[in-house]
């Protein structure tokens, strides 16, 4: 059966690397010789092996960056650092011979045959990020941002300057919205795009209970799901204290997202910042989309129903983290938390109270609690034995039944009134979505 599992299930650590523990010192030689420019606010890592096909179009589209208003983005503000690697196809002259035509990009080429031990892409988007805050901090811009895109993916026209907003508006790191490409989605079979359109309209529905159950102060509506390395922005400072990337084989972006939210980095999902990305069924890297699409495919031919986690064993969680949340505070101020009071969230999350008591007293952040927690429980199968899966359509109905209510009574914040007529909800992906859910 096909099931949706949480995104720390499917990080697979790497075999033998170790990441550097120094920041920004760094055991290998700099990738790139030639130094930033004194203006330069961020460095865009660019990963690319095989992507002749469809490189040209995805270096224009950081080549033609606008503000928020439309206008050219000055081309000193930001840098690209791609870096090819085992590549047997024309990506690396395609670069180049870009390179030539868009002398204003300040786009700088690395080639690499790596050997099998690191040719991944864990290993490579770390080499990437390392060497972005490595220059960044040379600069001294602690500010400065490190921005992460795929070699099969077209940013936004104001992907850097909506990137720049965020983080002005006091974000650590940002998720974009990313799409998928229309024309692609048109030629996938069509239990798989069904199944990757059910399951975008889930994951937004959890993400909005989640902001009315177990809310975020910088991350409220609107917003998505999303924070993958497709778009994937972080501070040269937050990726610091963050430790890095942490050394993995794949899922190393939702891997940098925990490291992120184990430090209270505020995490922003913006849908003002937003790319579209292919959706081949041939993918680069292990446990990506395009394994995803080739999973469903394969349950489409054996009739197996996609299964997720249920409704209420979401509401069960969230409303466990927002009692723990407010624990948590008391703790700060010194109040230590009573055997009554933490019996709530620990009978809802099934873990012990006792040991829920001393594990909220020894961690310090609230994400590093919620990631042991997390770990507890799937060590011991205590989640899978108290909520079975559920086909999605059913969790998607139950999730509808249960944001009606809560939606009545929201008001967005007047710090998104402006922000609202620039997201694009109605994008064909989410409004597909939305008409398969209708109907399932």
């Amino acid at each position: 059966m096909g099931y949706v599992k949480d995104d720390c299930l499917r990080t697979i650590t790497a075999p033998s690397t170790s990441f550097l523990s120094l920041l920004p010192e760094t055991k290998f030689h700099p990738l790139v010789q030639t130094p930033p420019l004194p203006q330069c606010e961020v460095c865009v890592i660019l990963p690319v092996r095989n992507e002749a096909e469809i490189l040209e179009q995805t270096l224009a589209a950081l080549a033609h960056q606008v503000d928020l208003n439309g206008h050219p983005l000055s081309a000193d503000r930001y840098e690209v650092i791609l870096f090819a690697n085992n590549c047997s196809d024309d990506s690396v002259l395609i670069a180049h011979r870009f390179a030539i035509q868009h002398p204003d990009l300040v786009l700088h080429i690395v080639e690499r045959t790596l050997p099998a031990s690191q040719a991944y892409i864990g290993w490579v988007r770390q080499r990437l990020m390392d060497e972005a805050h490595r220059r960044l901090m040379r600069l001294g811009r602690n500010r400065g941002v490190i921005a992460s895109t795929d070699g099969d993916t077209q940013v936004a026209p104001d992907w850097i300057a909506a990137i720049l907003y965020e983080m002005t508006c006091g974000a650590d790191a940002v998720g974009g919205r990313i799409v998928t490409d229309r024309c692609d989605r048109a030629a996938l079979d069509p239990y798989a795009r069904a199944c990757h359109l059910r399951e975008v309209g889930y994951r937004f529905l959890v993400a909005e209970l989640e902001t009315h159950l177990d809310p975020d102060p910088f991350d409220g509506l609107p917003r998505h799901f999303q924070h993958y390395g497709a778009s994937l922005a972080v501070t040269a400072e937050m990726y610091a204290q963050a430790g890095g990337l942490p050394p993995v084989r794949t899922s190393e972006d939702v891997a940098l997202y925990r490291a992120l939210v184990r430090v209270n980095a505020r995490f922003r999902h913006s849908p003002l910042v937003r790319v579209t990305t292919s959706a081949r069924q041939v993918g680069r890297a292990q446990n990506g989309l395009a394994n995803q699409l080739q999973q469903w495919s394969a349950m489409g031919v054996q009739h197996q129903p996609f299964l997720v986690e249920p409704a209420g064993a979401i509401v069960a969680r969230l409303q466990a983290r927002y009692t723990l949340r407010l624990l948590w505070q008391r703790f700060l101020n010194g109040r230590q938390p009573t055997p009554q009071e933490i019996a709530l969230p620990a009978s809802q999350l099934g873990v012990d109270r006792g040991w829920l008591i001393a594990a909220l007293t020894q961690h310090a952040s609230l994400g590093a609690l919620f990631e042991q927690i997390e770990q507890r429980q799937t060590q011991e199968e205590i989640w899978q034995q108290r909520w079975s899966f559920v086909k999605i359509e059913q969790a998607i109905y139950d999730l509808r039944l249960l944001l009606e209510p809560l939606r009545s009574r929201v008001n967005r914040p007047s710090a998104f009134t402006k922000a609202l007529p620039l997201v694009t909800t109605a994008s064909t992906e989410v409004t597909t979505a939305s008409q398969l859910l209708t109907t399932a």
